[in-house]
Protein backbone atom coordinates (compact mmCIF):
# COMPACT_ATOMS: atom_id res chain seq x y z
CA UNK A 1 0.00 0.00 0.00
CA UNK A 2 1.41 3.37 -0.53
CA UNK A 3 2.23 5.72 1.92
CA UNK A 4 -0.16 8.29 0.57
CA UNK A 5 -3.03 5.34 1.57
CA UNK A 6 -1.72 4.75 4.31
CA UNK A 7 -1.85 7.99 5.65
CA UNK A 8 -5.68 8.82 4.36
CA UNK A 9 -6.68 5.41 6.02
CA UNK A 10 -4.99 6.33 9.12
CA UNK A 11 -6.21 9.48 9.87
CA UNK A 12 -9.98 8.88 8.23
CA UNK A 13 -9.70 6.03 11.30
CA UNK A 14 -8.99 8.40 13.97
CA UNK A 15 -10.60 11.12 12.85
CA UNK A 16 -13.81 8.84 12.63
CA UNK A 17 -12.98 7.07 15.84
CA UNK A 18 -12.83 10.42 17.75
CA UNK A 19 -16.09 11.17 16.62
CA UNK A 20 -17.91 8.86 16.69
CA UNK A 21 -16.83 8.85 20.33
CA UNK A 22 -17.65 11.96 20.89
CA UNK A 23 -21.39 11.31 19.09
CA UNK A 24 -21.92 8.40 21.45
CA UNK A 25 -20.72 10.42 24.08
CA UNK A 26 -23.22 12.65 23.03
CA UNK A 27 -26.35 10.83 22.74
CA UNK A 28 -25.89 9.12 26.01
CA UNK A 29 -25.40 12.33 28.10
CA UNK A 30 -28.56 13.67 26.09
CA UNK A 31 -30.27 10.22 26.77
CA UNK A 32 -29.83 9.57 30.61
CA UNK A 33 -30.42 13.49 30.77
CA UNK A 34 -34.31 12.78 28.63
CA UNK A 35 -34.67 9.74 31.19
CA UNK A 36 -34.03 11.38 34.47
CA UNK A 37 -36.38 14.63 33.42
CA UNK A 38 -38.78 11.78 31.99
CA UNK A 39 -38.84 9.79 35.66
CA UNK A 40 -39.21 13.75 37.41
CA UNK A 41 -42.07 14.39 36.07
CA UNK A 42 -43.48 11.09 36.64
CA UNK A 43 -42.54 10.90 40.32
CA UNK A 44 -44.10 14.60 40.83
CA UNK A 45 -47.01 13.68 39.30
CA UNK A 46 -47.40 10.29 41.22
CA UNK A 47 -46.63 12.43 44.95
CA UNK A 48 -49.21 14.88 43.84
CA UNK A 49 -51.73 12.62 43.21
CA UNK A 50 -51.27 10.98 46.41
CA UNK A 51 -51.00 13.94 48.72
CA UNK A 52 -54.08 14.96 46.87
CA UNK A 53 -55.70 11.42 48.19
CA UNK A 54 -54.53 10.87 51.65
CA UNK A 55 -55.70 14.38 52.30
CA UNK A 56 -59.30 13.68 51.46
CA UNK A 57 -58.90 10.31 53.55
CA UNK A 58 -58.63 8.34 50.77
CA UNK A 59 -61.39 9.56 49.06
CA UNK A 60 -60.91 11.28 45.55
CA UNK A 61 -63.11 13.52 44.18
CA UNK A 62 -62.88 12.39 40.47
CA UNK A 63 -64.28 15.96 39.04
CA UNK A 64 -61.10 17.80 40.65
CA UNK A 65 -58.70 15.15 39.61
CA UNK A 66 -60.06 16.19 35.85
CA UNK A 67 -60.02 19.63 36.27
CA UNK A 68 -55.93 19.55 37.95
CA UNK A 69 -55.47 17.22 34.29
CA UNK A 70 -56.61 20.02 32.50
CA UNK A 71 -54.74 22.47 34.12
CA UNK A 72 -51.75 20.72 33.75
CA UNK A 73 -50.10 21.74 31.12
CA UNK A 74 -47.16 18.75 31.25
CA UNK A 75 -49.66 16.29 31.21
CA UNK A 76 -48.13 12.67 29.89
CA UNK A 77 -49.13 10.66 27.46
CA UNK A 78 -50.74 7.48 27.95
CA UNK A 79 -50.47 8.21 31.63
CA UNK A 80 -50.82 5.55 34.41
CA UNK A 81 -50.82 6.08 38.31
CA UNK A 82 -51.64 3.17 40.68
CA UNK A 83 -51.37 3.96 44.64
CA UNK A 84 -50.83 1.50 47.55
CA UNK A 85 -51.39 2.53 51.09
CA UNK A 86 -50.85 0.68 54.41
CA UNK A 87 -50.90 -2.89 54.00
CA UNK A 88 -50.21 -2.91 50.18
CA UNK A 89 -54.03 -2.35 49.00
CA UNK A 90 -54.66 -0.27 46.16
CA UNK A 91 -56.82 2.75 46.93
CA UNK A 92 -56.11 4.35 43.62
CA UNK A 93 -55.63 3.74 39.62
CA UNK A 94 -56.23 6.05 36.96
CA UNK A 95 -58.05 3.61 35.05
CA UNK A 96 -59.73 0.58 36.16
CA UNK A 97 -58.35 -1.56 33.29
CA UNK A 98 -54.86 -0.93 34.34
CA UNK A 99 -52.52 -4.22 34.86
CA UNK A 100 -51.37 -4.40 38.26
CA UNK A 101 -49.40 -7.46 37.28
CA UNK A 102 -46.15 -5.33 37.00
CA UNK A 103 -46.63 -3.18 40.22
CA UNK A 104 -47.03 -6.18 42.74
CA UNK A 105 -43.47 -7.70 41.52
CA UNK A 106 -42.58 -4.55 41.79
CA UNK A 107 -43.67 -3.75 45.52
CA UNK A 108 -40.94 -5.82 47.76
CA UNK A 109 -38.31 -3.69 45.98
CA UNK A 110 -39.35 -0.15 46.80
CA UNK A 111 -37.91 1.30 49.89
CA UNK A 112 -37.15 4.92 51.24
CA UNK A 113 -35.13 6.99 49.06
CA UNK A 114 -34.60 4.45 46.53
CA UNK A 115 -36.89 4.92 43.57
CA UNK A 116 -37.05 1.76 41.08
CA UNK A 117 -37.16 1.76 37.57
CA UNK A 118 -38.93 -0.43 35.29
CA UNK A 119 -40.41 -0.72 32.02
CA UNK A 120 -44.32 -1.94 31.58
CA UNK A 121 -44.32 -2.67 27.87
CA UNK A 122 -43.65 0.68 25.59
CA UNK A 123 -44.21 2.63 28.75
CA UNK A 124 -41.62 3.51 30.95
CA UNK A 125 -42.37 3.13 34.90
CA UNK A 126 -41.47 4.04 38.68
CA UNK A 127 -42.34 3.19 41.79
CA UNK A 128 -41.52 4.89 45.06
CA UNK A 129 -42.18 4.87 48.76
CA UNK A 130 -44.09 8.12 50.23
CA UNK A 131 -44.36 8.69 53.63
CA UNK A 132 -47.13 10.32 55.26
CA UNK A 133 -47.59 10.82 58.88
CA UNK A 134 -45.84 7.97 59.48
CA UNK A 135 -47.95 5.66 56.99
CA UNK A 136 -46.29 4.49 54.08
CA UNK A 137 -47.92 4.50 50.43
CA UNK A 138 -46.51 2.81 47.29
CA UNK A 139 -46.64 5.07 44.45
CA UNK A 140 -46.52 3.70 40.86
CA UNK A 141 -46.48 5.90 38.06
CA UNK A 142 -46.10 5.29 34.00
CA UNK A 143 -46.45 6.91 30.95
CA UNK A 144 -44.40 7.71 27.82
CA UNK A 145 -42.16 10.71 26.76
CA UNK A 146 -43.61 11.18 23.40
CA UNK A 147 -41.47 14.60 23.44
CA UNK A 148 -38.31 13.41 24.78
CA UNK A 149 -38.12 10.29 22.52
CA UNK A 150 -39.41 12.49 19.38
CA UNK A 151 -36.10 14.82 20.66
CA UNK A 152 -33.86 11.76 20.69
CA UNK A 153 -34.59 10.28 17.63
CA UNK A 154 -34.42 13.87 15.83
CA UNK A 155 -30.91 13.67 17.27
CA UNK A 156 -30.19 10.28 15.89
CA UNK A 157 -30.93 11.54 12.66
CA UNK A 158 -29.01 14.61 13.39
CA UNK A 159 -25.71 12.59 14.65
CA UNK A 160 -25.69 10.14 11.79
CA UNK A 161 -26.48 12.88 8.96
CA UNK A 162 -23.17 14.79 10.31
CA UNK A 163 -20.82 11.94 10.99
CA UNK A 164 -21.41 10.41 7.30
CA UNK A 165 -20.87 14.06 5.93
CA UNK A 166 -18.04 14.31 8.50
CA UNK A 167 -16.49 11.12 6.84
CA UNK A 168 -16.47 12.61 3.30
CA UNK A 169 -14.95 15.79 4.24
CA UNK A 170 -11.97 14.00 6.75
CA UNK A 171 -11.07 11.57 3.58
CA UNK A 172 -11.03 14.71 1.65
CA UNK A 173 -9.33 15.94 4.41
CA UNK A 174 -6.79 13.61 4.74
CA UNK A 175 -6.00 13.03 0.71
CA UNK A 176 -5.30 17.07 0.45
CA UNK A 177 -3.15 16.64 3.80
CA UNK A 178 -1.42 13.62 2.97
CA UNK A 179 -0.75 15.13 -1.05
CA UNK A 180 0.57 18.01 0.60
CA UNK A 181 2.77 16.26 2.91
CA UNK A 182 3.85 13.91 0.16
CA UNK A 183 5.02 16.67 -2.36
CA UNK A 184 8.35 17.29 -1.46
CA UNK A 185 8.76 13.17 -1.16
CA UNK A 186 7.55 13.01 -5.02
CA UNK A 187 9.78 15.95 -5.56
CA UNK A 188 12.37 13.92 -4.55
CA UNK A 189 11.83 10.84 -6.10
CA UNK A 190 11.72 12.74 -9.77
CA UNK A 191 14.95 14.20 -9.19
CA UNK A 192 16.48 10.72 -7.86
CA UNK A 193 15.09 9.33 -11.04
CA UNK A 194 17.00 11.95 -13.63
CA UNK A 195 20.53 10.59 -11.93
CA UNK A 196 21.92 8.02 -13.68
CA UNK A 197 25.79 6.72 -13.76
CA UNK A 198 26.57 9.04 -16.42
CA UNK A 199 25.12 11.93 -13.98
CA UNK A 200 26.66 11.71 -10.31
CA UNK A 201 27.15 14.80 -10.22
CA UNK A 202 23.58 16.05 -9.88
CA UNK A 203 22.10 16.70 -6.22
CA UNK A 204 18.68 16.51 -4.94
CA UNK A 205 17.41 19.86 -3.59
CA UNK A 206 17.57 19.95 -0.10
CA UNK A 207 13.98 22.07 0.54
CA UNK A 208 13.93 24.04 3.29
CA UNK A 209 16.82 22.63 5.17
CA UNK A 210 15.18 21.82 8.41
CA UNK A 211 12.70 19.20 8.49
CA UNK A 212 13.32 15.39 7.95
CA UNK A 213 12.43 15.40 4.08
CA UNK A 214 15.99 17.51 4.07
CA UNK A 215 17.64 15.66 6.73
CA UNK A 216 16.57 12.65 3.51
CA UNK A 217 17.83 14.67 0.96
CA UNK A 218 21.37 15.84 2.62
CA UNK A 219 21.44 11.93 3.43
CA UNK A 220 21.24 11.22 -0.39
CA UNK A 221 23.20 14.04 -1.33
CA UNK A 222 26.30 12.73 0.61
CA UNK A 223 25.76 9.13 -0.59
CA UNK A 224 25.62 10.63 -3.95
CA UNK A 225 28.51 12.28 -3.05
CA UNK A 226 30.69 8.85 -1.88
CA UNK A 227 29.38 7.09 -4.83
CA UNK A 228 30.50 9.86 -7.35
CA UNK A 229 33.80 9.80 -5.42
CA UNK A 230 34.10 5.73 -6.21
CA UNK A 231 33.52 5.93 -9.52
CA UNK A 232 35.81 8.49 -9.91
CA UNK A 233 38.35 6.83 -8.29
CA UNK A 234 37.74 3.41 -10.01
CA UNK A 235 37.96 4.95 -13.73
CA UNK A 236 41.29 6.40 -12.14
CA UNK A 237 42.35 3.11 -11.37
CA UNK A 238 41.23 1.73 -14.48
CA UNK A 239 43.02 4.43 -16.25
CA UNK A 240 46.05 4.40 -14.17
CA UNK A 241 46.07 0.23 -14.18
CA UNK A 242 45.48 0.08 -18.20
CA UNK A 243 48.87 2.51 -18.59
CA UNK A 244 50.83 0.50 -16.19
CA UNK A 245 49.76 -2.74 -17.92
CA UNK A 246 49.94 -1.61 -21.07
CA UNK A 247 53.61 -0.14 -20.90
CA UNK A 248 55.71 -3.86 -20.22
CA UNK A 249 53.40 -5.58 -22.26
CA UNK A 250 54.34 -3.08 -25.04
CA UNK A 251 58.17 -3.62 -24.05
CA UNK A 252 57.57 -7.54 -24.19
CA UNK A 253 56.47 -6.89 -27.46
CA UNK A 254 58.63 -4.55 -28.97
CA UNK A 255 61.70 -6.52 -27.54
CA UNK A 256 60.17 -10.11 -29.07
CA UNK A 257 59.41 -9.11 -31.99
CA UNK A 258 62.75 -6.97 -32.76
CA UNK A 259 64.58 -10.13 -31.02
CA UNK A 260 62.78 -12.40 -33.36
CA UNK A 261 63.77 -9.89 -36.28
CA UNK A 262 67.20 -8.80 -36.33
CA UNK A 263 68.77 -10.84 -33.44
CA UNK A 264 71.09 -13.40 -35.50
CA UNK A 265 73.36 -14.60 -32.67
CA UNK A 266 73.15 -16.43 -29.73
CA UNK A 267 74.11 -13.44 -27.26
CA UNK A 268 72.16 -11.02 -28.72
CA UNK A 269 69.03 -12.92 -28.28
CA UNK A 270 69.96 -13.93 -24.83
CA UNK A 271 70.40 -10.07 -23.99
CA UNK A 272 66.79 -9.62 -25.68
CA UNK A 273 65.09 -11.99 -23.86
CA UNK A 274 66.85 -11.07 -20.34
CA UNK A 275 65.22 -7.41 -20.99
CA UNK A 276 62.13 -9.16 -21.93
CA UNK A 277 62.15 -10.92 -18.17
CA UNK A 278 62.87 -7.74 -16.76
CA UNK A 279 59.80 -6.39 -18.49
CA UNK A 280 58.19 -9.76 -17.67
CA UNK A 281 58.72 -9.08 -13.55
CA UNK A 282 57.56 -5.98 -13.55
CA UNK A 283 54.48 -6.83 -14.70
CA UNK A 284 53.83 -10.16 -12.41
CA UNK A 285 54.90 -7.71 -9.62
CA UNK A 286 52.43 -4.79 -10.56
CA UNK A 287 49.58 -7.72 -11.24
CA UNK A 288 50.78 -9.47 -7.67
CA UNK A 289 50.09 -6.10 -6.02
CA UNK A 290 46.56 -4.84 -7.80
CA UNK A 291 45.69 -8.90 -6.40
CA UNK A 292 46.64 -8.10 -2.99
CA UNK A 293 44.75 -4.73 -3.58
CA UNK A 294 41.86 -6.54 -4.36
CA UNK A 295 41.74 -9.35 -1.64
CA UNK A 296 42.81 -7.04 1.70
CA UNK A 297 39.47 -5.27 0.83
CA UNK A 298 37.71 -8.48 2.29
CA UNK A 299 40.54 -10.21 4.51
CA UNK A 300 39.30 -14.02 5.36
CA UNK A 301 41.54 -14.00 8.39
CA UNK A 302 40.65 -14.60 12.27
CA UNK A 303 41.75 -11.84 14.28
CA UNK A 304 44.26 -12.99 17.30
CA UNK A 305 46.44 -11.11 19.88
CA UNK A 306 49.76 -9.65 17.80
CA UNK A 307 52.55 -7.88 18.77
CA UNK A 308 52.99 -4.59 16.73
CA UNK A 309 56.46 -3.96 18.34
CA UNK A 310 57.49 -7.23 16.35
CA UNK A 311 55.66 -6.66 13.65
CA UNK A 312 57.12 -3.16 13.17
CA UNK A 313 60.62 -5.10 14.17
CA UNK A 314 60.28 -7.35 11.14
CA UNK A 315 59.45 -4.65 8.89
CA UNK A 316 62.33 -2.37 9.85
CA UNK A 317 64.82 -5.97 9.29
CA UNK A 318 63.00 -6.13 5.92
CA UNK A 319 63.21 -2.46 4.51
CA UNK A 320 66.69 -2.39 5.75
CA UNK A 321 67.72 -5.37 3.50
CA UNK A 322 66.04 -3.42 0.79
CA UNK A 323 67.84 -0.32 1.46
CA UNK A 324 71.38 -1.00 3.03
CA UNK A 325 72.39 2.40 2.97
CA UNK A 326 69.48 3.72 4.93
CA UNK A 327 69.68 4.74 8.17
CA UNK A 328 66.58 3.08 9.92
CA UNK A 329 65.81 4.10 13.80
CA UNK A 330 62.87 2.39 16.19
CA UNK A 331 61.65 5.27 19.27
CA UNK A 332 59.17 3.93 21.61
CA UNK A 333 56.76 6.59 23.03
CA UNK A 334 54.40 6.98 26.03
CA UNK A 335 53.99 3.96 27.70
CA UNK A 336 51.24 3.87 30.19
CA UNK A 337 51.38 1.66 33.60
CA UNK A 338 48.15 1.00 33.37
CA UNK A 339 48.61 -1.15 30.35
CA UNK A 340 49.30 -4.54 31.53
CA UNK A 341 50.43 -6.25 27.85
CA UNK A 342 52.18 -3.30 25.85
CA UNK A 343 52.37 -3.12 22.09
CA UNK A 344 49.15 -5.77 21.69
CA UNK A 345 46.64 -5.91 19.00
CA UNK A 346 44.18 -7.82 17.24
CA UNK A 347 44.50 -8.77 14.17
CA UNK A 348 46.55 -10.55 11.43
CA UNK A 349 50.56 -10.68 12.28
CA UNK A 350 51.14 -11.06 8.26
CA UNK A 351 49.04 -8.05 6.73
CA UNK A 352 50.08 -5.42 9.22
CA UNK A 353 53.92 -6.33 9.02
CA UNK A 354 53.21 -5.88 5.38
CA UNK A 355 51.37 -2.48 6.24
CA UNK A 356 54.53 -0.89 8.43
CA UNK A 357 56.84 -2.09 5.34
CA UNK A 358 54.98 -0.05 3.00
CA UNK A 359 55.06 2.94 5.15
CA UNK A 360 58.83 2.19 5.83
CA UNK A 361 59.53 1.49 2.64
CA UNK A 362 58.33 4.86 1.15
CA UNK A 363 60.06 6.87 3.58
CA UNK A 364 62.92 4.95 2.70
CA UNK A 365 62.90 5.46 -1.21
CA UNK A 366 61.98 9.59 -1.16
CA UNK A 367 64.46 10.21 1.97
CA UNK A 368 68.29 10.65 2.04
CA UNK A 369 68.22 10.95 5.37
CA UNK A 370 67.69 9.14 8.41
CA UNK A 371 63.51 7.26 8.86
CA UNK A 372 62.06 6.96 11.98
CA UNK A 373 59.50 4.98 13.40
CA UNK A 374 58.25 6.18 16.70
CA UNK A 375 55.84 3.07 18.34
CA UNK A 376 53.59 4.30 21.68
CA UNK A 377 50.37 5.44 23.56
CA UNK A 378 48.76 8.29 23.16
CA UNK A 379 45.98 7.19 25.24
CA UNK A 380 45.47 3.52 27.35
CA UNK A 381 43.07 2.16 24.19
CA UNK A 382 45.01 3.77 21.31
CA UNK A 383 48.54 2.21 19.89
CA UNK A 384 50.31 4.52 17.39
CA UNK A 385 52.94 3.95 14.77
CA UNK A 386 54.44 7.30 13.13
CA UNK A 387 56.99 6.63 10.22
CA UNK A 388 58.72 9.96 10.15
CA UNK A 389 61.55 10.96 6.97
CA UNK A 390 62.90 14.15 5.88
CA UNK A 391 62.23 13.84 2.15
CA UNK A 392 61.05 15.82 -0.51
CA UNK A 393 57.23 16.04 0.77
CA UNK A 394 54.46 16.33 -0.65
CA UNK A 395 52.15 18.93 -2.51
CA UNK A 396 48.70 19.58 -1.12
CA UNK A 397 46.82 18.59 -4.07
CA UNK A 398 48.95 15.46 -4.16
CA UNK A 399 48.32 14.99 -0.64
CA UNK A 400 44.46 14.72 -1.39
CA UNK A 401 44.67 11.29 -4.04
CA UNK A 402 47.43 9.66 -2.01
CA UNK A 403 45.57 7.03 -1.81
CA UNK A 404 44.42 5.97 -4.96
CA UNK A 405 45.26 2.90 -6.28
CA UNK A 406 48.23 3.64 -9.50
CA UNK A 407 48.41 7.05 -8.35
CA UNK A 408 51.76 8.76 -8.34
CA UNK A 409 52.62 12.40 -7.03
CA UNK A 410 54.37 14.00 -10.01
CA UNK A 411 57.94 14.11 -7.79
CA UNK A 412 57.82 10.13 -7.46
CA UNK A 413 57.64 9.25 -11.37
CA UNK A 414 61.39 8.50 -11.44
CA UNK A 415 61.18 6.23 -8.73
CA UNK A 416 60.87 2.90 -8.93
CA UNK A 417 56.90 1.99 -7.65
CA UNK A 418 53.60 1.32 -8.98
CA UNK A 419 51.15 3.49 -6.30
CA UNK A 420 49.94 0.31 -4.41
CA UNK A 421 51.72 0.96 -1.22
CA UNK A 422 49.60 3.40 0.08
CA UNK A 423 46.10 1.83 -0.47
CA UNK A 424 47.13 -1.28 0.59
CA UNK A 425 48.10 0.01 3.55
CA UNK A 426 45.28 1.95 4.35
CA UNK A 427 42.59 -0.99 3.66
CA UNK A 428 44.83 -3.34 6.05
CA UNK A 429 44.26 -0.22 8.63
CA UNK A 430 41.22 0.11 8.03
CA UNK A 431 40.20 -3.68 8.27
CA UNK A 432 41.64 -3.90 11.70
CA UNK A 433 39.68 -0.71 13.31
CA UNK A 434 42.48 1.90 12.87
CA UNK A 435 43.05 5.34 11.17
CA UNK A 436 45.86 6.81 9.25
CA UNK A 437 46.77 9.93 8.31
CA UNK A 438 49.41 11.26 6.33
CA UNK A 439 50.93 14.59 7.03
CA UNK A 440 53.36 16.65 4.59
CA UNK A 441 54.87 19.61 3.82
CA UNK A 442 57.02 19.79 0.57
CA UNK A 443 60.90 19.50 1.01
CA UNK A 444 60.62 19.01 4.78
CA UNK A 445 59.32 15.62 4.79
CA UNK A 446 56.27 13.61 5.52
CA UNK A 447 54.61 11.57 8.54
CA UNK A 448 52.49 8.98 8.47
CA UNK A 449 50.50 8.12 11.65
CA UNK A 450 48.78 4.47 11.78
CA UNK A 451 46.20 4.42 15.41
CA UNK A 452 44.71 0.75 16.29
CA UNK A 453 43.16 0.02 19.38
CA UNK A 454 44.59 -1.69 21.90
CA UNK A 455 44.34 -4.85 22.86
CA UNK A 456 45.15 -6.64 26.48
CA UNK A 457 45.36 -10.53 26.39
Amino acid sequence: MLIRNKLILRFTLLVVGIQLCFSAFLYYFQATTREQRFVTRLTTKATMTTRLLVRRGGRVDESLLRQLHRRDLFTIPQEQISIYGPGQHLLYTSADNLSQRLNSRQLRRVRPGRPVRFADGELEAVGLLYQYRGQPYWLFAAGHDDFGLSQLHKLRLILLAANLGALVLIILAGWYFADESLKPISRVVRQVERITASRLSVRVDEGNGTDEIAQLARTFNHMLGGVEQAFESQKSFLSNASHELRTPLASVLGTLETAYAYDTTLPEARQSIGSAVEDIKQLIELTNGLLSLAQVTDPAFRQQPVRLDECLTQALATCQRRHPGRELRLEFGNLPAEVDDVFMVRGNEQLLTTALLNLLDNACKYSTGPVRAVLGYPTPAVLRVQVLDEGIGLEPHELARIYEPLYRAGSATTTPGYGLGLPMTRKIVQVHGGEIRLTSQPRHGTTATVELPAAAV
